[in-house]
């Protein structure tokens, strides 16, 4: 793990972590720091006053991180609050204690609620401007997650048939049984839905036919709130979130360094579109594999990655090394080695005379930075 990163940060990119059903991490450690407890306890308690205030019910994150009392479902509006305030103490920690300036980074990136982090650390809101509305569609969230399911949508083969995926899923939507939507595109051969009542067993029951080749199912334990899918459209999730978009202050500013929008899979964020964005961030499905590869073609060398036990963008991109590696192993790239093949892809100029997705090729050798653990190793 690097020792000081510092001064790479012009070859750096930050990721910051979203929703799980777990979501303190490593951070009761970190709250028992002498160090760096003064950070976690300001950003936790300036978030329990927040969500306190918004939700109309007492809230001590200090006191629940301390405890180490985990994430249930009836928690959400809380979590939301967690998520955001250990990844903006992280943040100041690394700038404060030891110099990371994250404003110097070549771009940033965040998963789901991730990507509300990455524009406040960016300048374009602060936290008492942009949490407060998101808490106020958190409790329906939540009473909607008791009838979601998570399914894991995969082949071990050929690229999923998206479109497929896409109309299957409106022709369950119309047996009138519930809903089942994309939440995220995490790889060309994965996809995550979340689907009400037994949508996610009739998906199965019925994808056999309809998609191509050996496709999986599995589905995931917990509840799950159905942020980016058109399960929000129950209760008026989404147009209540577009309203109260309107009146928030600040957004007339491009995010420092741009933000990877999870919403388009591009740096999209300008001087004024942050509302538009971020209200199709509600109900659109996560673009991770095409922010992925907008990192990997940017020519990022460090991925930081922010917040509780980052977990879903760091195995993504393990499991795309480990699949380039083998891949690179079994082909005629095998006489270069390594070392050679990374010498070719740092040329810009032969990527786009070889192909338009040699860039995945740089994924063995970006390194990683998993900030809770560096911060306590250090």
């Amino acid at each position: 793990m690097e020792n000081n990163f510092a001064d790479r940060m012009g070859a750096a990119a930050f990721a910051f972590r979203g929703y799980n059903t777990t979501n303190l991490g490593r951070t009761p450690e970190l709250l028992e720091h002498p160090v760096y407890r003064p950070f976690l306890e300001a950003q936790l308690r300036r978030a329990s006053e927040l969500v306190a205030d918004t939700l109309h019910r007492p809230c001590d994150l200090v006191a629940r991180v301390a405890n180490r009392q985990e994430s249930t479902i009836d928690t959400f509006g809380e979590d939301v609050g967690l998520i955001l305030a250990i990844e903006l103490a992280q943040i100041e920690i690394l700038d404060q204690l030891f110099g990371v300036k994250y404003h110097k980074a070549r771009m940033a990136m965040g998963y789901s609620l991730g990507e509300l982090t990455a524009l406040i650390c960016g300048g374009v809101f602060d936290l008492e401007t942009v949490l407060p509305p998101i808490l106020e569609l958190c409790d329906d969230c939540a009473a909607l997650a008791h009838d979601v399911t998570m399914g894991i949508v995969f082949s071990r083969g050929p690229a999923l048939n998206l479109a497929a995926v896409h109309r299957l899923c409106l022709e369950i939507n119309q047996e009138n049984r519930g809903v089942i939507s994309v939440s995220s595109y995490l790889s060309p051969n994965t996809v995550l839905l979340l689907g009400q009542a037994d949508t996610i067993d009739r998906f199965k029951e019925l994808m056999g036919p309809v998609l191509d080749g050996p496709v999986h199912l599995r589905k995931a334990a917990g509840q799950w709130p159905p942020l980016h899918t058109s399960i929000m459209w129950d209760r008026n999730i989404s147009n209540r979130g577009a309203k109260l978009m309107h009146a928030i202050r600040g957004g007339f500013r491009k995010p420092e360094p741009p933000v990877l929008s999870l919403v388009t899979g591009k740096i999209s964020y300008n001087d004024y579109n942050s509302r538009e964005l971020l209200t199709r961030w509600l109900d659109h499905p996560q673009k991770l594999w095409d922010a992925v590869y907008e990192l990997l073609a940017s020519g990022i060398e460090v991925l930081i990655h922010v917040g509780p036990d980052p977990n879903l963008v760091p195995a993504t991109f393990k499991r795309l090394s480990d699949n380039v590696a083998a891949q690179v192993a079994a082909g005629p790239l095998n006489r270069l080695g390594m070392h050679a093949m990374k010498r070719i892809i740092n040329r810009p100029w032969l990527n786009k005379v070889i192909s338009g997705r040699v860039a995945l090729l740089r994924a063995p050798f970006v390194t990683h930075i998993i900030v809770e653990d560096w911060l306590l190793e250090k």
